[in-house]
C-alpha cells in the first residue's frame, strides 16, 4: 500500500495559504464605522463591570430584533465582553391576584384631614387582627378616613392594587398610597385613582391601581373626601416574582395616530414592540373616554383586543384627575387601535399622540482597555456575540446587578416613530469578500496538490 505525502515545497505553500487566511481573518474583526449608529457612553460607579439600561430610541436602531448587532467597543475600536439581560416573553397564563385583608381607619369630624390614631392588635407573626380608634368617638361622628390593607403575607414586591367597593358610590376617587413595615414609619407611595361611572345599562370601571414594584407589609389608603370614601367589598394585589424582580419600563417617544372612523385612532410603530403599558395625551381639559384598545403585528393580521379602560382629564377641586395609561401584557404588537365610546364625548376630532412602555433591556460589559466606550447598534450582517451573564461576572447573581456601576447613553431622541425605518444600505465589505477569496483559492490551490501528489505515487 503506497502512502500519500505532500513534498516539502507543497506543505510550505499550504502552510503560507492557510497563514495567510487566518492573518485576513484577524483583520475582519468589528469596528465601529460599520454600525449605523455610534453612541458615547458616561460611566459613573465601581468597575470594571459596567450595566447600561438601553433607551428605547437606541434599541430601535438595532437591525436584529434579538439585538444580535449590538456591541460596546473602546477607544482603539476593540469589541468588549458583555451579556444581554432581557426579560423572558409575558407567559399566556395572565398572574393571579392575592386577596389581603382590610381595616377600616376611622377619625371624628373634628380631625378634618388628620391622619387617624389608631390602635393595632397583631399577631406573632405581624398579621393584622384588630384595628381600632386610639380614642372613644361617638356613635355618628365618625368619618371614614381610609383603609389599612394588611399585606405581610406578600414577600414579593408589589406591582398592582385591585379595588372593589360598594355599589352605591359612583363617580371618581382619589386616595393617597403608602406603606409601612413597621405601622410607625410610613413613605409615600403617590396617589391612587379609581373610578365606576354607568353609561344607560352599563358600567364602565376603572378599578386598578399601579405600585412602584417595591415589597411593603401594610399598605395605608387615605381618601382625599372622607365623606366620599366608598366601602371596600374586596382588595387584591399583584406582585412580581421575588427572585427575578421585573426590569423597569423605558417610554418611547410620542407616536403620531390618524382617524379611521369617527372615535377610532390607529397608530403605527416602526417595529414590533413587547408594549407593557400606552400613554395617551389627552390634551383637552373635561376629557372623559371608556376606550377599548386592540391590536396586531401586522395590516395582514385581524385586530385582537390587548387592553381596555377609563380615560380621562377633568378638573376638581382646583386641580386636575387625569387617568392617560393603559395596561398590557408584554404582548408583540406593532399597529395599536383605540376605539372610544362617545357617550364618553371622546377625545377630539383628531387622533391623540401615544407613547408605549417596554420592559428596559440592560447590557453589561467587560471594560477592557482606555475609555472613552461606545455603544454601537445598527448592520444586519453581524452576529450575536453576547455571553452569558454567569460567564461574564464570577459568582454572578441577580442581586448584584444593583453593585455594578452604570454606563448612561448620550442619545438623541427619535423625531417621528411613526416613520418607517430605514434599512441600512449594506456597502461593500472587502475584507470579508477578500478572506471568502483567499479561502476558496487556498481551497483550489490545496486541491491541485493533492492530485498532482496521487499522480506522482502512482507513477
Amino acid at each position: 500500500m503506497r502512502k500519500l505525502f505532500l513534498s516539502r515545497p507543497s506543505l510550505k505553500m499550504a502552510v503560507l495559504g492557510l497563514g495567510l487566511c487566518t492573518a485576513v481573518a484577524a483583520s475582519a474583526q468589528d469596528k465601529p464605522a460599520v454600525f449605523a449608529s455610534q453612541t458615547p457612553l458616561t460611566l459613573s460607579g465601581e468597575g470594571p463591570w459596567y450595566r447600561i439600561e438601553l433607551p428605547l430610541a437606541v434599541q430601535l436602531k438595532a437591525r436584529q430584533t434579538d439585538l444580535g448587532d449590538l456591541r460596546v467597543f473602546n477607544a482603539d475600536g476593540e469589541p468588549q465582553a458583555y451579556a444581554l439581560s432581557q426579560q423572558q416573553a409575558a407567559n399566556e397564563q395572565e398572574p393571579t391576584p392575592i386577596p389581603v385583608k382590610w381595616f377600616a381607619l376611622y377619625s371624628p369630624q373634628e380631625a378634618g384631614d388628620a391622619v387617624p390614631v389608631i390602635r393595632i392588635e397583631r399577631s406573632s407573626n405581624g398579621t393584622v387582627i384588630e384595628v381600632q380608634p386610639q380614642s372613644d368617638i361617638e356613635a355618628g361622628e365618625e368619618v371614614l378616613r381610609g383603609w389599612l390593607l394588611d399585606t405581610s403575607a406578600i414577600k414579593a414586591p408589589l406591582e398592582q392594587l385591585i379595588l372593589d367597593w360598594s355599589a352605591e358610590r359612583e363617580g371618581f376617587q382619589n386616595f393617597s398610597i403608602e406603606a409601612s413595615d413597621d405601622l410607625q414609619h410610613w413613605r409615600n407611595w403617590g396617589e391612587g385613582q379609581v373610578a365606576r361611572l354607568s353609561f344607560a345599562d352599563e358600567v364602565v370601571e376603572q378599578r386598578e391601581v399601579g405600585l412602584p414594584g417595591q415589597s411593603a407589609r401594610y399598605l395605608r389608603l387615605l381618601w382625599r373626601s372622607p365623606h366620599s370614601a366608598p366601602t371596600l367589598i374586596s382588595a387584591h394585589l399583584l406582585s412580581a416574582d421575588s427572585e427575578a424582580p421585573m426590569p423597569p419600563l423605558t417610554w418611547s417617544p410620542p407616536v403620531s395616530g390618524t382617524v379611521e372612523t369617527a372615535n377610532e385612532y390607529v397608530w403605527q410603530l416602526p417595529a414590533g414592540l413587547p408594549v407593557e403599558r400606552v400613554k395617551i395625551d389627552i390634551t383637552q381639559p373635561n376629557s372623559l373616554a371608556p376606550g377599548t384598545l386592540y391590536g396586531r403585528s401586522d395590516a395582514k393580521q385581524p385586530w385582537q383586543p390587548v387592553s381596555s379602560g377609563l380615560l380621562y382629564r377633568l378638573s376638581q377641586n382646583s386641580g386636575e384627575m387625569i387617568q392617560d395609561q393603559l395596561q398590557l401584557s408584554g404582548r408583540n404588537v406593532q399597529q395599536l387601535k383605540l376605539v372610544i365610546d362617545d357617550r364618553g364625548g371622546g377625545l377630539g376630532n383628531e387622533a391623540p399622540a401615544l407613547s408605549v412602555a417596554v420592559q428596559a433591556t440592560e447590557v453589561v460589559f467587560l471594560a477592557r482597555g482606555k475609555g472613552p466606550f461606545t455603544l454601537a447598534v445598527g448592520n444586519p450582517q453581524m452576529k450575536a456575540a453576547n455571553l452569558s451573564l454567569a460567564t461574564l461576572i464570577p459568582d454572578f447573581s441577580p442581586q448584584r446587578m444593583s453593585s455594578l456601576g452604570t454606563a448612561k447613553p448620550t442619545t438623541e431622541t427619535v423625531a417621528n416613530m411613526a416613520a418607517p425605518v430605514q434599512v441600512v444600505a449594506q456597502t461593500t465589505d472587502y475584507k470579508r469578500l477578500g478572506l471568502w477569496a483567499v479561502l476558496v483559492l487556498g481551497v483550489v490551490f490545496l486541491g491541485w496538490m493533492a492530485v498532482g501528489t496521487l499522480r506522482a505515487s502512482k507513477r
